[in-house]
């Protein structure tokens, strides 16, 4: 204990590489809530900082953290000046710029094409006409000089769906490394990935990472083993949400159907597709006697919003969704008045398979193949998959959604089992980031810019 105490006192800089910058994805931010507050434990005085397009709104949800934005991308001042920010951000700035999102906020169609067409976020090789180096160029924010850890924060970028952010994450990684700074990435997705010069960067960077935990055993770790990644640097830990949405569980069995069907660039669903799962969900609800509650986790371009309120309509017994404004907490606590879900979103599985409540993943994609299977071996009962394409999707929908309503109560005490086995797993992996840091040479930091 002494040496974590001489540890804390040293002016320790962590940066956390956040793979949604805009902060429009609650199930990322609740991964990151968990991160900032387990580093936060163990290193009270630690600087850290999270890559963001959005300062005002990270101090708003993540009090704690502070952010590393444009156009130089550097630690603000730690005076007495960086002390007045930090505290005006908290407790002014950051909730007026929550109030103002919720209150202005609307579909972000521009920010996601500029995303896909400039950067290539879904492209495939043969579609695009970019050099590679010209496509993914790399920008290394300045703060990362003076970090005595690089994290990578979990999410399900390191894929030919998301090459951009891919990119990024890899060339902030290999930066870090060769400045001897110790580099981790924690609860993430691995794949599906086939591009050849995204395998070609995997390989040459995440062998020198010191430390990879993983949110799935499905492809993760047989990726990492492809790339030369030593096994002993792997631990398959489960999402790190897990532990923040197991907070907001309720001894009461939930009376509503949860819904959430997301239509997006990587998350193709048709039309006919789409009007079975509003069918289903309403016809179920209808006799089952049960609320319809329309959830969202992603305001990214208002994709969940547009695709999902529609199911509702003619429904006996609709419920709101959150508000723009909502936080991860607020959806948590709508999962948690649910009996059973049916949702085409990754994190809303985990919202509820972490309450202990069971879920039916809809997918239509093998990127969501992967997400759902795989977390369905990490919490081994409570989640069946059912693809949109199938010849059969409104019976097989219809069964797995009546089967988990009547499996409910059963369910409820494995599922909480194994979210608290993967919470304990996930402080566990975290325990060999911070020794990273702990164990390693201490890096003098320098002053100068910050």
């Amino acid at each position: 204990m002494a040496e974590h105490i001489d540890i804390a006192e040293r002016e320790i800089r962590v940066l956390i590489e956040n793979g949604e910058y805009w902060l429009r994805n609650r199930g990322d931010i609740a991964m990151m809530v968990v991160t900032v507050e387990r580093i936060r434990a163990r290193w009270p005085r630690a600087r850290i900082g999270v890559l963001t397009h959005q300062p005002s709104v990270l101090r708003g949800l993540l009090p704690d953290a502070e952010p590393i934005c444009g156009p130089d991308w550097s630690w603000g001042s730690h005076g007495w000046q960086g002390l007045l920010n930090r505290t005006a951000g908290t407790t002014v700035v950051g909730p007026a710029a929550l109030w103002w999102r919720a209150a202005t906020d609307g579909p972000k169609d521009r920010l996601r094409a500029i995303r896909v067409r400039g950067r290539g976020e879904i492209s495939t090789p043969q579609e695009s006409a970019v050099a590679p180096e010209l496509e993914f160029p790399v920008e290394i924010p300045a703060a990362v000089e003076q970090a005595s850890l690089v994290l990578a924060n979990g999410g399900g970028y390191m894929t030919d769906v998301d090459r951009y952010q891919a990119h990024r994450t890899l060339n902030l990684l290999e930066h870090a490394s060769a400045l001897g700074i110790p580099t981790a990435l924690i609860g993430q997705g691995m794949g599906p990935m086939r591009d050849p010069y995204l395998l070609q960067r995997a390989a040459e960077v995440l062998p020198k990472v010191d430390f990879v935990a993983l949110r799935e055993g499905r492809r993760g770790p047989a990726l990492l083993d492809k790339f030369g990644v030593a096994s002993d640097r792997v631990l398959v830990t489960g999402d790190d949400a897990v532990e923040f949405a197991y907070r907001s569980r309720d001894a009461r069995i939930g009376a509503d159907i949860g819904v959430c069907l997301r239509v997006a660039d990587y998350a193709q669903v048709s039309l006919a597709a789409q009007g079975i799962v509003g069918q289903v969900v309403r016809t179920r609800a209808a006799e089952l006697d049960a609320g319809l509650v329309p959830l969202i986790i992603s305001e990214y371009a208002s994709e969940d919003r547009l695709s999902t309120l529609p199911l509702l309509a003619g429904a006996a017994k609709p419920l709101p969704a959150v508000g723009r404004g909502g936080t991860p907490a607020d959806v948590a606590r709508q999962v948690g008045r649910c009996r059973v879900l049916v949702t085409s979103a990754y994190h809303l599985a985990v919202f509820a398979l972490s309450q202990g409540i069971p879920a039916v993943g809809i997918t239509a994609s093998e990127y969501y193949d992967d997400k759902f299977h795989g977390l369905a071996q990490m919490f081994g009962t409570g989640l069946r998959v059912v693809h949109l394409n199938d010849p059969e999707l409104e019976q097989e929908l219809t069964m797995a959604l009546d089967e988990l309503w009547d499996d409910a109560p059963a369910l409820r005490d494995p599922l909480q089992q194994r979210a608290v086995e993967q919470i304990d797993t996930g402080r566990s992996g975290l325990e060999r980031v911070f020794g990273l840091v702990e164990n390693g040479p201490v890096r003098p930091v320098q002053r100068s810019g910050g």
